[in-house]
């Protein structure tokens, strides 16, 4: 299902004026994108249009600004401190329930990137089994763990604060922890450890992730830049997936946590986690009315919104190839 509303339709327009007068300057000044984590992969098609020239192309001036756990990003784009952010559509509606003028323009992830991992030899075959015995670490209060919860239930594992490695994950075979699957198995296997991955999406939720935000009254004001942002963002986005090697050297100048062959793997294990048979039909970055409305319902039967929220006035769509 397309997305269809007003604000949609005014970006179509306002993207036909672009491709008219593409000499025409669309911003003036510099504009800030707040990433919720440092140099990864995840961000790579970010990086990717900077290093290609992309946002240039598209008469865009881009910042970009790495973050770190606990990153406040739609906080930082609701407060004017940034243009756009990373965030989570679940973030997103949380943001516009709480009076955020947050909207989604780009959604990386189509299937959302988190998981649970386990040691290999504890041989489980399917999440629920984590929640029959052992330990599992994770971060108390996100909308995921509410929906491990209520759908497994907590009283046969002990939960232990998620600590952001995989360090105290490798001293205890009996520890099961929350992951990336772009990045903590992938550390783990570096490190000896044979892992076994359950992605929370295979459970039944799967919020977009990775998602580009920006404020709807941007979207309202600046028509020709949000268009601009979209295509460039595709076009970086292209350019990683097909070749990510000059973009995964600059990371790694960037990010020293991660060698090369760490950075190279994870760029290889979310291809299919970005480019769907949705998005080849809609484009890079696309979403659908259908998923937001899930999202939202769950949300809301989890008690994480105490309130509905239109989920059609969350988010707009990049443009059909």
């Amino acid at each position: 299902m397309r997305f269809r509303n007003v604000v949609y339709g005014l970006v179509l327009f306002c993207g036909c004026c672009a491709a008219a007068g593409a000499a025409d300057k669309i911003i003036a000044g510099k504009i800030k994108l707040a990433l919720n984590w440092v140099a990864e992969p995840e961000f790579g098609g970010i990086y990717a249009a900077q290093l290609n020239g992309d946002f240039k192309r598209n008469g865009l001036e881009v910042e970009i600004l790495p973050g770190g756990a606990g990153a406040p990003t739609w906080q930082l784009v609701g407060s004017a401190q940034a243009d756009y952010a990373i965030a989570s559509a679940d973030e997103v509606l949380i943001a516009r329930r709480r009076g955020a003028d947050i909207v989604a323009i780009f959604a990386t992830y189509q299937t959302c990137p988190q998981g649970i991992m386990a040691h290999a030899s504890r041989k489980l075959s399917s999440l629920a089994d984590v929640f029959s015995g052992g330990m599992l670490a994770v971060e108390p209060g996100l909308p995921y763990v509410t929906f491990l919860k209520n759908k497994y239930g907590f009283d046969k594992v002990k939960l232990i604060a998620y600590d952001g490695g995989i360090g105290a994950f490798l001293a205890d075979k009996d520890l099961a922890q929350q992951c990336f699957i772009t990045s903590e198995p992938i550390s783990a296997a570096r490190r000896g450890a044979k892992t076994t991955v359950f992605l929370i999406a295979e459970a039944g939720y799967n919020p977009y992730t990775a998602v580009v935000i920006t404020t709807a009254r941007r979207v309202k004001e600046h028509p020709r830049e949000i268009q601009a942002m979209m295509q460039a963002l595709q076009a970086g986005w292209r350019s990683y997936l097909d070749n990510p090697a000059a973009t995964n050297e600059l990371m790694g100048k960037m990010n020293r946590s991660m060698d090369q062959q760490t950075i190279q793997q994870a760029a290889e294990v979310q291809k299919p986690l970005i480019e769907t048979e949705q998005t080849k039909a809609e484009g890079l970055g696309s979403m659908t009315l259908q998923r937001w409305t899930a999202l939202a319902d769950q949300l809301l039967q989890m008690k994480i919104l105490d309130q509905a929220v239109p989920p059609q006035d969350c988010f707009i769509n990049p443009p059909k190839p």
